[in-house]
């Protein structure tokens, strides 16, 4: 089945991911590709982008491409930095701006067809120091500001046999307004895209190559509970049935009665070939007396590793290990500044496994961005409770419980955190939110319960809101709901006597505390 596809050159810019996604909205396919490795023009092939870079075209170091390799052969459309990398390739000039323009601006379009016209006087932004002053003769501009000459050019009728854009400003923001027309313009009536890239066709497309793939053979899969690997499950099994073998290891840090829950679901709701493994007693045993977060990931990590692979080796006939590696993980690994492939990150790629176990690597949604993850597995009719679930760190409450974890702080922390999750589901918070969770101070304060004096712990509570996690702002949950949370928690949770909420925003915090 040919997928038609658009190519993104990433010169290293913030916003390359959010090109892509901005066009898979548009239902097309994007793949980001780093600006000095090799691709080909391949023939379902419809149209390449030049991102954005915090780098000057006139730099001496500054990324440059081969553009007769592109220009003519495919339409091109250039954002930022690569607007004026053709600019300057092609005998115009671009230098640092006089007045340097970040922000909000408004473009003014002349000498444009109708799906164009619409961009006139229309906000879009900025975030450039360099502007071009002159063109080559190839081009001609028909979009200004108030600040730059050069805001939106095309190439000449003739110049070239498929149209080339360039634009200085960001059309992939929000905050250009009319910017995803104007994507959507390429797309469709430069590109010729059928805008046919959908979860439907995902599916399809995805199942029928994992068959290819794996042919007859067995296939294991770690299975955590979350969105990914659970949509990697029922893609795998719509593919190979019963030759899918899923582990499920409770690490003893999962939340009150989240290992349970989740295998009922996978097994009875699901149909999934899957076996549970309790192992949080040895897992409460190499973690007993660790404070040190880093080192709780490596011993928690390192433990999964071994259960795991105990439990992966009993499947003999087993040629393939699944992972539910996600395209933001395959970009992170091969980046602009020459990333390896290994650094894929670790709860994605489990430690060295494969080649202990002299297994293939498959990954089902190595093309997905988290969004497309959902929006696949409600196609695939997975249950919303699973897909609305809120991201939970791989490390479990180890990382939620500041300092030294014990069996009981596990247990308690369980409990107050049930009564929180409980209470925002109950309200019709949960599902406004991106991630929420409580965190177990190391701190103990004096309080009084009756006539008795307490001194026990302090608990955080945490929500934000995100998109993918890099930025995060504090929920403004209401006054009345946290006053219930913390009453209900403070009367049933016996060893914790203070409830605070946490108002910071990412940056300059994280979302998780540790």
């Amino acid at each position: 089945m040919s997928l038609q596809k658009i190519l993104i050159l990433d010169f290293g810019s913030q916003y390359t991911q959010l090109i892509a996604r901005r066009i898979r909205e548009c239902n097309v396919y994007a793949e980001i590709v780093p600006y000095n490795h090799s691709f080909s023009l391949e023939a379902d092939l419809r149209g390449v982008i030049l991102s954005g870079s915090p780098c000057s075209v006139n730099d001496p170091e500054a990324p440059m491409i081969d553009l007769d390799a592109i220009l003519g052969k495919v339409p091109v459309l250039g954002i930022c930095y690569g607007a004026q990398l053709m600019a300057k390739l092609g005998g115009g000039e671009v230098a640092r701006s006089s007045t340097r323009e970040y922000g909000r601006a408004k473009v003014l379009m002349s000498n444009v067809s109708n799906h164009l016209a619409a961009l006139n006087d229309s906000q879009v932004w900025m975030s450039h120091g360099d502007s071009i002053l002159r063109l080559p003769d190839n081009f001609e501009i028909i979009g200004t500001t108030e600040h730059i000459p050069v805001a939106f050019y095309q190439s000449k009728a003739g110049a070239y046999v498929h149209p080339v854009w360039g634009v200085q400003f960001h059309p992939e923001v929000t905050h250009s307004e009319k910017g995803l027309d104007m994507l959507k313009s390429f797309l469709y009536d430069v590109c010729g895209c059928g805008g046919d890239w959908t979860s439907e066709h995902f599916i399809d497309s995805t199942v029928e190559a994992l068959r290819k793939q794996i042919g007859d053979e067995e296939v294991i899969l770690a299975l955590s509970g979350g969105v990914d690997s659970t949509v990697a499950a029922v893609l795998l099994h719509k593919a190979i049935g019963s030759k899918l073998h899923c582990i499920f290891v409770d690490n003893g840090l999962l939340r009150k009665g989240e290992y349970e829950q989740v295998l009922n679901t996978y097994r009875n709701e699901m149909g999934l070939n899957v076996k549970g493994i309790d192992a949080s007693a040895l897992f409460y045993g190499h973690l007993n007396g660790v404070s040190d977060p880093e080192t709780k990931r490596k011993i928690i990590g390192k433990t999964f590793i071994d259960v795991f692979e105990m439990e992966a080796k009993q499947i003999s006939a087993a040629k393939w290990l699944a992972q539910g590696t996600i395209y933001p993980d395959v970009i992170e690994s091969v980046s602009v500044h020459g990333g390896p492939s290994q650094t894929i990150k670790s709860h994605h790629n489990v430690g060295g496994l494969p080649e202990k176990l002299n297994l293939k690597i498959v990954e089902p949604l190595r093309l997905l961005f988290k969004d497309e993850v959902r929006r696949v597995g409600k196609a695939l009719g997975i249950a919303p409770h699973i897909l609305g679930r809120h991201p939970f760190p791989g490390p479990g409450l180890a990382i939620r419980i500041i300092g030294a974890i014990t069996e009981e702080k596990v247990k308690l922390l369980q409990e107050a955190d049930a009564i929180y999750i409980g209470h925002l589901r109950e309200a019709g918070w949960y599902d406004k939110i991106w991630q929420a969770g409580a965190i177990l101070t190391p701190i103990q304060t004096v309080g009084v319960m009756g006539d008795e004096r307490t001194y026990e712990f302090v608990l955080a509570l945490r929500a934000v809101s995100s998109v993918d996690g890099m930025t995060a702002d504090w929920i403004h949950l209401p006054y009345e709901l946290l006053a219930k949370i913390s009453n209900d928690i403070i009367n049933r949770v016996k060893g914790i006597n203070r409830v605070v909420y946490d108002i910071s925003s990412k940056p300059p915090a994280t979302i998780e505390w540790e």
